[in-house]
């Protein structure tokens, strides 16, 4: 069973930093895409970035410059390094994978950004 553990988020103050980390277990890890997703209140959830098993990565353009995604195969893990946030990046964010059709989603971890 696949299984998704993100952690990281916090209470940080406008133009700070967080790095968020999901843990993956259940799966060959190296072999999938691995996504960075965010839901704001009463708003959808978008795609914040995504970073294949070939090694391309890609980015919302509300984060670009700011956000980097990464992978260590070697410890399942996914990380999203967040610099200059801004209160509008406040939402909760989950990790997610695709594997033989099904979507699997972590439980998500809260970021706000406020002074």
């Amino acid at each position: 069973q696949v299984q998704l553990v993100e952690s990281g988020g916090g209470l940080v103050q406008p133009g700070g930093s967080l790095r968020l980390s999901c843990a993956a277990s259940g799966l060959t890890f190296s072999w999938y895409t691995m996504n960075w997703y965010r839901q704001a209140p009463a708003k959808e959830r978008e795609l914040v970035a995504s970073h294949s098993a070939g090694g391309s990565r890609n980015y919302g353009d509300s984060v670009k410059g700011r956000f980097t995604i990464s992978r260590d195969n070697y410890k399942n893990t996914v990380y999203l390094q967040m610099n200059s946030l801004k209160p509008e990046d406040t939402a909760v964010y989950y990790c997610s994978t695709l594997v033989r059709g099904q979507d699997y989603w972590g439980q998500g971890t809260q970021v706000t950004v406020s002074s």
